[in-house]
Formats: structure tokens, sequence, C-alpha cells
């Protein structure tokens, strides 16, 4: 495999989430973080991203970064030779949820950027396991580092993003579903019906995890990751 895999970071997060599958896969492959928080509108992010990548690469995105990588992959899908989804939805944003996300951007613009983060990705959105406390914790650093500034915009983006169903029905690359069994913000359910809109697609639940399965389960993911990449293409 001689094109990159890139990693595209969620809501707050830089490439620290991603960093056990960094440090896993780079031996093997050629890996890069793209940064996700520069625009407003998903087209923009996507289209400036668009511009920097290689001729043909590997697409990983989780939460944000899954809506990034949808819209970059309806742009130029002969470019993406695999994707995987994790973490996200190809959904619009609804009214309800546009109006209570406004809430939270006037809160990060009035110096509660904290409040806002936990809002955003409670505790109880992880699973169940001891290492709540530390999964809030590197949220909270990666958040502290890319600034509310940053939350604004991809907020904003969040809030006006297509609905990407078509351009799922559409791949024609392998695809991976990942997501946590007890995800409560994208649900198992949700990545279920993300994953029957892909033809052939492949999904992988994991047991005891939740929104940030790159964080809470880190070897697994690697794993998961590693065995997918080395299957051989579907024949055309």
């Amino acid at each position: 495999m001689s094109e990159p895999i890139v990693f595209l970071p969620g809501l707050f997060c830089d490439a620290r989430v991603f960093s056990a599958q960094l440090a896993a896969l780079g031996r093997d492959f050629p890996v890069m973080v793209a940064p996700t928080a520069v625009r407003d509108r998903v087209e923009g992010v996507a289209s400036d991203l668009m511009m920097s990548m290689p001729s043909k690469f590997t697409l990983v995105g989780q939460g944000y970064g899954g809506v990034v990588a949808m819209e970059m992959l309806r742009r130029a899908p002969e470019r993406v030779s695999r994707l995987l989804l994790m973490a996200c939805s190809p959904l619009a944003e609804t009214p309800v949820d546009a109006a209570d996300r406004e809430l939270r951007i006037v809160a990060a613009k009035a110096n509660r950027f904290a409040d806002v983060v936990q809002q955003e990705l409670p505790a109880d959105c992880f699973g169940p396991t001891n290492a709540r406390g530390d999964i809030t914790n590197k949220v909270l650093a990666m958040a502290k580092a890319t600034g509310a500034e940053a939350y604004v915009q991809q907020a904003r983006a969040l809030q006006r993003r297509r609905d990407q169903q078509s351009t799922l029905r559409k791949v024609k690359q392998p695809a991976l579903v990942i997501c946590g069994a007890e995800d409560t913000l994208t649900p198992v359910k949700r990545h279920e019906a993300m994953a029957q809109l892909i033809p052939n697609s492949k999904l992988a639940v994991l047991n005891n995890c939740g929104h940030l399965p790159s964080l809470e389960a880190p070897s697994v993911v690697a794993d998961t990751l590693r065995m997918w990449l080395k299957e051989p293409e579907p024949a055309k």
C-alpha cells in the first residue's frame, strides 16, 4: 500500500486522538493527520484539504472529521482508495440540534468553553470503564489546545452541513464503519444505518467503548484498521 492514510480528527480533537493508531500503523504505512478547524463550512474545509492531499489516499474520519471525510468523498471519489468512518452520521443537523448548538456557541464566546466541551462530550458518552476521567481529561487538553475559536468554526460547519446519504450510496471503495457499543451521541443503530447505505461495507461494533474508540480502545482500533487495510480489494 503506497497511498497514505489520512486521519481527520473530530470536534475539539487534534492528532492526539489518533496517537495510538499513528504509532502502531506508522511503522508499516505512510500516515498523516489533517487539520479540520479552519473554516465555518464543511465544504470550505474539504476544499482546502483536497488541495494539499496526495493524488490517492485512504481516508479515516472520526466525528466531525467523518463529516468532512464524506464531503471530500463527494467532491473527489476517484482520489479516495478506502474509507473509514467512526462516531459520525451522514445526516444534516436537525433544527433542534442546531438551536442547541447555537447556545453552546454563545457560551464558548462568553469564556465558558470548558462547560461547552463537557456539554458536547459528556462523560456518559464514553464506555463504562474506570478510564472515563482519563478520557475526559485528554479531550479537555486537546480542546484547550485547539481553542474556542476553532470550536465555533466547527460548530457552525456542523449546523450547516448537508445530508450525505446519497454520497454514501455511491461508494465503490472498500469501507469500514467503527462504533462503540456504549456511544450515546452516535448510537450503534445510527452506525448500522450508515453501514447499510454503503455498498459492501463492514461494521465493527466495539464492546465497552463509547464515542471515542480511538482513545477508549486504542489497540483494538489499530488492529481492526490494520486487518482491514490488508484485506484485498474486491474484484471490479
